[in-house]
């Protein structure tokens, strides 16, 4: 649970503007819909996935490292990963079986298989977009875990787009059609308090020494 106590202190040492602004983003987040991104080759995708994650409201994105890079490439995400809770996996059966637990529904994104196109899917619940490699795609495990298949439709001769291409034009449709409907697809009031102290201090100075100021305190009862 949030501790609103520790909130209210850490917003003196932000601007009016900046907490208004939390406010305002938080009001379009969103953990219904989230992406699940196996084995990228090239760390700028991954980034630039996370970047489109953060742009349309996506609140949480998971990563599965089994073979690759771990760093995120700060340049492509231009600081997204502040903002986005990045949770990482070893292997796909992990990941998909941690989302699968926390409710949500698969859905494979891949040009091939029995795939919805993208202008006929709808978000009806939690949903968890696998994305796969730019080599390979995705893993014969991750197609066999998931519970849907999701397509780009394709008028050249180009079979499939660059990842984080693919990511944004599917993130961008998906999440303006999932806010006109009827679901509950924001935050709770809990997580937004949550997301507001972990903003907050990702954006104080020196947050490791205000912490200890506050807890001195609180301490002594002045806080």
């Amino acid at each position: 649970m949030a501790d609103e106590q520790l909130l209210e202190y850490l917003e003196n040492f932000i601007s009016e503007e900046r907490k208004q602004r939390f406010l305002e983003v938080l009001e379009d987040r969103t953990k219904l819909l989230t992406v699940a991104i196996e084995d990228i080759y090239q760390m700028h995708n991954t980034s630039a996935v996370i970047r489109s994650c953060e742009v349309f409201g996506i609140q949480e994105a998971h990563i599965i490292e089994s073979r690759f890079g771990k760093k995120l490439d700060s340049e492509i995400a231009m600081g997204a990963q502040k903002w986005v809770d990045v949770h990482r996996y070893k292997n796909t059966q992990n990941c998909i079986e941690a989302l699968k637990l926390d409710g949500y529904k698969i859905i494979a994104t891949t040009p091939h298989n029995d795939s919805n196109f993208l202008e006929d899917f709808r978000v009806e619940g939690k949903t968890a977009l696998l994305f796969g490699t730019e080599r390979n795609g995705l893993s014969q495990e991750a197609i066999d875990m998931s519970d849907g298949f999701l397509k780009i439709p394709m008028l050249g001769f180009t079979e499939s787009l660059n990842i984080s291409v693919s990511a944004a034009i599917i993130l961008q449709h998906l999440t303006v059609k999932l806010r006109a409907t009827d679901l509950e697809w924001g935050l709770t009031k809990e997580e937004k308090l949550e997301k507001r102290l972990d903003w907050t201090k990702k954006s104080v100075r020196s947050i490791d020494d205000i912490l200890k100021r506050y807890e001195t305190e609180i301490k002594n009862g002045d806080a």
